[in-house]
């Protein structure tokens, strides 16, 4: 495919001395570090030039992640550029569904296209998890490991059994996931299915980037915070409690992390329920310091600089960040955003967002 220098420039990297403590996989243990470890949510995307230049070669989004020389590429761009201190997988949570026989595309400028689960018959076109298909996920991870600075840990994810439905049976994405919605409330055993098949096909995939080479996992809980408490029960914290108890059964070692997003007065739930989840991701609503008041010792949390504040730099850059810190600076902490980093966010305000979390006075 032509990406091996790419390849060989990332892997001169890596240290040659004995293996070194990797900061988030001990914050992940629960060790408390004055100088938290970082890393950021979409890291690898638009917003570095490098991205959409190795973007513009690949004929779609899916040939993209499905094409392990350039979707090793961007995952290690970021840590070839900025240093983090953790490098996440570059793939996208709907391979799930492309994996269980749903048409899956990415229309240019309209996201995300599936063939609808419409109704309750429509569950019979989906077959059974063909892990598989993703072999190119996990040849990405193969070749990203061998790459990565010696402390640098490798994350894997994949999306929560709710986010992942909400787009399953609409088609597309939507602003407040009515039709998965509509779809529980019609048809709660056939979606109580549906939600089982990702429970098992989500653990399954999971295990398979575990075996591969990533060292600890985030799971996606993207539009949590749509429902109201019931629901919230039925379709977020007991899927994912499962999800987490598979893993646990297979891998008690694998550290993991719960994104919850839009979880607000249900986190202490959260943490309650998902206690096999070693930290907890807190969205940009979140008060940090409402979160460590509520999580139990031990448990990490990652977060929550606002996106937007990324985007400002300066003097707002640096009391946000300063505010992230403080907030949550006497429990185990990986600096993170609370979601993604957005596309017109400019490189030289995440210089300076490291810079101010590496060089903070303690």
């Amino acid at each position: 495919m032509g990406f091996a220098p790419f390849l060989a420039k990332a892997g001169s990297t890596r240290s040659k001395a004995s293996p070194v403590t990797k900061p988030l996989l001990a914050a992940l243990a629960g060790e408390t570090h004055a100088v938290p470890p970082i890393w950021l949510m979409r890291q690898a995307g638009r917003y570095l030039p490098e991205y959409r230049e190795l973007r513009a070669k690949a004929p779609s989004f899916l040939d993209f992640c499905y094409t392990p020389a350039m979707a090793a590429e961007v995952t290690l761009q970021p840590i070839r550029r900025f240093g983090f201190d953790g490098a996440i997988l570059f793939s996208d949570i709907l391979v799930v569904p492309d994996a269980l026989g749903q048409v899956v595309s990415f229309e240019k400028g309209a996201g995300p296209q599936l063939e609808p689960i419409e109704e309750p018959a429509h569950l019979s076109r989906l077959r059974d998890f063909d892990a598989e298909k993703l072999a190119p996920v996990y040849e990405t991870i193969d070749r990203v490991k061998s790459a990565l600075p010696a402390e640098t840990s490798f994350i894997g994810f994949c999306g929560a059994p709710w986010t992942v439905a909400s787009y399953m049976i609409a088609g597309h994405g939507t602003p407040d996931q009515a039709p998965a919605r509509l779809f529980a409330l019609r048809h709660p055993q056939a979606f109580a299915q549906l939600i089982d098949i990702l429970v098992d096909a989500s653990a399954a995939y999971l295990l398979r980037q575990i075996a591969a080479g990533v060292e600890a996992v985030q799971i996606f809980d993207s539009w949590a915070g749509v429902l109201p408490v019931n629901e919230f029960e039925n379709w977020v914290l007991g899927p994912l409690e499962r999800l987490i108890a598979k893993i646990r059964a297979m891998r008690p070692d694998i550290p993991i992390i719960a994104f919850v997003r839009g979880a607000g007065s249900q986190f202490p739930a959260v943490t309650r329920r998902l206690s096999g989840a070693n930290a907890f991701g807190l969205d940009t609503a979140m008060d940090a310091a409402f979160a460590a008041s509520v999580t139990p010792a031990g448990k990490a949390l990652q977060g929550n600089l606002d996106p937007l504040a990324l985007i400002v730099g300066g003097d707002a850059l640096k009391r946000e960040t300063d505010r992230v810190l403080s907030a949550l600076r006497v429990r185990p902490h990986i600096f993170n955003l609370g979601h993604g980093i957005l596309p017109e966010t400019p490189i030289a305000h995440v210089e300076q967002l490291l810079s101010i979390v590496r060089n903070q006075k303690v």
